[in-house]
């Protein structure tokens, strides 16, 4: 399938902002899991944005800071695709599913990520966004591969 037989971008890739270090600790393949106030039922490919915004108490966690080691921490850009294959919240009473999730959160559990050469500028939204085709042209000089 070329590039020029793709679905438009609304229909099968979606995007999500996080904020850094997070968005890095997921491209670096660290973090596998996304935590959201809200479930997500949409399953497919997503955009990896960069938030304008760093969560500066972050940097210092331990976890955190072996994940980024030596990694730029772009802002406003998309740096990488993961695709979501499902979305769950732990029981109150069992122990979290992982060292990255939260208590209370829903857990976007991430897979196949692949992070761009060259971050692309980039504005986000908050929750799952549409990209453009044009930003997601872009994705696809770097990731030619990619396909719904």
């Amino acid at each position: 399938m070329s590039t020029d037989t793709l679905p438009p971008a609304g229909d099968w890739i979606r995007g999500i902002s996080v904020r850094q270090p997070w968005a890095t600790a997921i491209v670096a393949g660290a973090k596998p899991i996304e935590n959201r106030p809200q479930p997500w039922s949409w399953r497919g490919w997503l955009l990896l944005h960069a938030g304008l915004q760093t969560d500066r108490r972050a940097l210092r966690l331990p976890l955190v800071a072996r994940a980024i080691r030596g990694r730029d921490l772009p802002t406003g850009a998309v740096i990488g695709v993961a695709r979501l294959v499902g979305c769950h919240q732990d029981p109150n009473d069992a122990p979290l599913c992982g060292p990255w999730s939260e208590p209370d959160r829903w857990h976007l559990e991430l897979a196949d990520v692949q992070e761009l050469a060259l971050p692309i500028p980039a504005r986000g939204q908050l929750g799952r966004w549409k990209p453009s085709d044009h930003l997601v042209a872009q994705v696809l000089q770097q990731l030619p591969g990619l396909r719904p």
